[in-house]
């Protein structure tokens, strides 16, 4: 059921599987339960490069053939969804722990991958369909989900999702922003982030089809209650593009890794991976582009950049403050910053360094007192959150008892031997997991090792706002 002889193994690298993980993330948030937690918690309106990274790094690890790895994420996966839970704005409460929600989520990945086959033209016979069946219910089972929160057969699979379209799905707040909001507005990818000429025009023609494409594939019962337009034509359009997109298929099998491909896109230009004078060479071909693109459209000039934190100027001071709450502290970037916004940093860093509970635990806790902090010094108008202006009307460098100890359990999670120092290997195989960047030095460290006090220094410089670019920003600024 794992590993590289199952049916899942082949389907994360087919191209085809981008678009029905699209349309089974918009199923997943039409149910009440998952479309609240999504609102709530998640950063996939303001990150969501980082966030698909983290969606393949987990499934890689659930379907690949270690045992070990597949219980180790399982345990990260469920502590995860343990941390999500609360009420909708109808006061209704959701748990990401709930069996029946989390059996959805598996089911809606199912009948996508179905409809997928179906759309190209290539519908799955019985045989390999029910293995594919049995694929995904053991992906549950290996959560640690009882047997029969999915039906055992596949007959009783049809009947149950067919009641579930009818009965239970509704036009949620999450569906509506990943269908009309997330394409139109979607940041662009770390490898294009300096070309914003070139990534509005690919927006503005990707985005539409996507969300016309996404809207024509969905269950018509639920799409008719659901008041979803559909474009005429939109059911040839999405016939099209599954098959056009199905040709991807026929490149050279490194082309279209999904592992190599999401690794490109989180690359930055000045990353210090050798891949990255690739991508530089890119980006002067790619901005020449620009240029000439800026003469022949409507999208504008490129923003010049902002006066850098060395100005005395008030209005310097204050929009760095600002770019740093938006880029950094407000990681569901609905404007504000409370509580889910810091649990999204603790989940990031959890996620990144692969933390055992105990170390996991002190993390989220270590936020939680940092968010205690910065609720107590920052909410003026006492709404149970921090605004924007709040914030810049603040000291941006506010770093009290609660932010020394998460860098300190950071510092604890790097130095491997105990010792109180990071030495040269712990301090890059840091960077490599947590941020994905390499390094050939120690940073602030002496003598080829990285203090206690230094490292905890850096975190505080990055994390409080006065530094607006280290070899943090990886982690948190870029999404």
């Amino acid at each position: 059921m794992f590993g590289p002889d199952s049916h899942f193994d082949e389907l994360l690298n087919d191209p085809r599987w981008a678009l029905a993980i699209v349309r089974a993330t918009v199923l997943e948030a039409a149910h009440p339960q998952v479309g609240a937690a999504l609102i709530d918690s998640s950063t996939f309106v303001a990150h969501p490069w980082r966030r698909l990274q983290n969606t393949f790094l987990s499934l890689r690890r659930m379907f690949g053939a270690d045992d070990d790895v597949r219980q180790r994420e399982a345990a990260r996966l469920n502590r995860l969804h343990a941390r999500l839970n609360g009420t909708d704005a109808r006061d209704r409460p959701y748990d990401a722990l709930d069996p029946a929600t989390r059996a959805w989520v598996v089911a809606t990945l199912f009948e996508s991958t179905v409809t997928m086959f179906r759309l190209s033209g290539q519908p799955l016979e019985q045989r390999a369909m029910e293995r594919l069946y049995a694929e995904f219910q053991a992906f549950l089972g290996a959560l640690g989900d009882e047997a029969g929160q999915l039906p055992a057969t596949l007959p009783e699979f049809w009947q149950y999702y067919d009641r579930v379209v009818e009965e239970e799905l509704e036009n949620t707040e999450a569906m509506r922003v990943i269908l009309y909001k997330l394409f139109d507005h979607l940041p662009a990818p770390p490898l294009l982030t300096s070309l914003p000429t070139l990534w509005a025009l690919g927006r503005a023609v990707g985005g539409p089809v996507i969300g016309a494409i996404t809207v024509a594939s969905l269950p018509e019962p639920f799409r008719r209650r659901a008041g979803l337009p559909e474009l005429p034509g939109a059911q040839t359009l999405t016939q099209s593009a599954y098959l056009t997109v199905g040709l991807a298929r026929f490149l050279p099998a490194g082309w279209i890794r999904a592992e190599n491909i999401a690794d490109l896109l989180a690359l930055t230009p000045d990353s210090d991976d050798p891949r990255a004078r690739t991508v530089r060479a890119l980006h002067d071909k790619m901005k020449r582009a620009g240029a000439f693109l800026r003469l022949v459209t409507p999208f504008g000039a490129e923003p010049e950049p902002g006066p850098g934190p060395e100005s005395a100027a008030s209005g310097g001071i204050r929009r760095d403050a600002e770019e740093f709450f938006r880029e950094v502290l407000d990681q569901t970037g609905d404007g504000y910053v409370d509580w889910p916004d810091l649990a999204a940093m603790a989940r990031e860093l959890s996620t990144r360094l692969d933390l055992d509970e105990p170390e996991e635990t002190r993390l989220y806790n270590a936020y939680a007192d940092w968010w205690r902090e910065l609720q107590s010094a920052l909410d003026t108008d006492g709404d149970g959150r921090v605004s924007a202006q709040e914030y810049a009307a603040a000291t941006p460098s506010l770093a009290g008892p609660a932010l020394i100890r998460v860098a300190e359990v950071l510092f604890d999670a790097t130095d491997k031997n105990g010792d109180q120092r990071i030495d040269a290997d712990e301090y890059r195989a840091l960077f490599r997991t947590a941020f994905r960047r390499e390094t050939t030095g120690t940073g602030g460290g002496t003598n080829g090792a990285y203090t206690r006090s230094a490292f905890v220094k850096d975190f505080l410089s990055f994390m409080s706002g006065r530094q607006r670019s280290t070899p943090y920003d990886p982690l948190l600024a870029q999404a």
